[in-house]
């Protein structure tokens, strides 16, 4: 049952609406998104390498500020000021700036607004479909897949996910959501065609599920574990060994090359901040829950069940993306084929902005 919610127009203008139309997280995410502004004529050097000698060699900083963006799950990141701690003597400021989802946060990338985002396996690839430019510059460390789900009310006739053919299905396009549904799908031998999408931002779906006015509902956490407590949400099937990317981070190719010594430095810092908070998880919950004003109890399930560390971009990981966007290409929810390599950096460009406890990851 879903009442009072249309799909959107078939004509789309800007790469935001095209997400929308080719049906554009997940988890409590480090959700950093990074704007270079103009060059500062007070530059910052620091050493990056070494020359023949073993002497180090310094690196001119041009960047004056730098905007992250965060989406309204939050980002404990910001909340620990990390970041400005780590810049502020090079020279390099710090701004913020918060994003509804996922699909406005590629958008904002897209038309320059930002340089570096968050966001799970999906909407990179709705972006390359949809003509935006943009590289993977890091993965996140897949999690268990419980911070995901397809969900129905508790009293629904739906049972199972076969019981979604013919039916509303409501969850934000572009985002993880919609591989998740449409690999849920596969798995019993359903389309995407088969079922009715409704595209619906999470925080409307969350009150408008509350409410009773919407049936079956594909969502992330914190709203799964806010309906899961408060509104008895049943799971037909969460991400478990589904959603297995993890998600990435994202830039546009110019920031990505032109700037490697802060995107390294930039990297470094959110895998050593994901380090501790899986080590001190009832911390984050302390830190996060007055700024989120959610009840510290729902706070630790999401919590409990999120990886906050980083993975390097290695061949396995472009590949198992690969997988996603021809899934996606057959079920014809993206316009054409895309190649996820034409969104790589060459090696040695990852080499100069992966920081080593990556690169240590990725060579195990």
């Amino acid at each position: 049952m879903v009442t009072s919610f249309h799909q959107t127009k078939q004509q789309p203008a800007s790469i935001l609406q095209r997400f929308t139309l080719f049906v554009i997280p997940s988890l409590l995410v480090l959700s950093t998104v990074l704007t270079s502004c103009s060059t500062s004529t007070n530059q910052a050097s620091i050493p990056s390498s070494t020359n023949s000698k073993g002497e180090a060699k310094s690196t001119t900083i041009k960047l004056k500020v730098v905007r992250l963006g965060y989406q309204s799950a939050g980002d404990i990141v910001k909340v620990k000021g990390v970041l400005e701690k780590r810049l502020e003597p090079l020279g390099v400021k710090v701004e913020w700036s918060q994003f509804a989802a996922e699909p406005q946060l590629m958008e904002a990338l897209n038309v320059g607004k930002v340089d570096l985002g968050s966001v799970g396996e999906t909407p990179p690839i709705f972006a390359q479909a949809a003509g935006s430019s943009l590289v993977y510059v890091s993965a996140r460390q897949p999690s268990e897949g419980k911070g995901s789900a397809i969900i129905v009310q508790r009293d629904s006739p739906i049972k199972s996910v076969a019981d979604l053919k013919g039916q509303k299905v409501v969850f934000q396009k572009g985002s993880a959501s919609h591989y998740l549904l449409v690999k849920a799908l596969d798995e019993v031998g359903l389309k995407y065609s088969d079922i009715q999408p409704v595209t619906l931002p999470p925080v409307d779906a969350r009150e408008a599920f509350i409410q009773g006015r919407i049936d079956a509902w594909i969502t992330w956490d914190p709203y799964l574990a806010f309906v899961q407590s408060k509104a008895e949400a049943r799971v037909l099937r969460d991400a478990n060994k589904i959603s297995t990317q993890g998600g990435f981070y994202i830039a546009s190719r110019s920031f990505a090359t032109e700037n490697p010594e802060v995107l390294k430095i930039i990297l470094e810092e959110i895998d050593k901040n994901g380090e501790w908070a899986e080590a001190n998880r009832p911390e984050v919950v302390k830190l996060v829950a007055p700024i989120l004003k959610i009840d510290p109890e729902i706070l630790a399930i999401v919590s409990g069940r999120a990886s906050y560390r980083l993975r390097a971009i290695t061949p396995q990981v472009l590949e198992e993306q690969q997988k996603i966007a021809d899934l996606f290409t057959q079920e014809k929810v993206i316009p054409k084929k895309i190649d996820i390599k034409d969104t790589a950096l060459t090696t040695e460009q990852y080499a100069a902005i992966t920081p080593d406890s990556l690169k240590v990851v990725a060579n195990k």
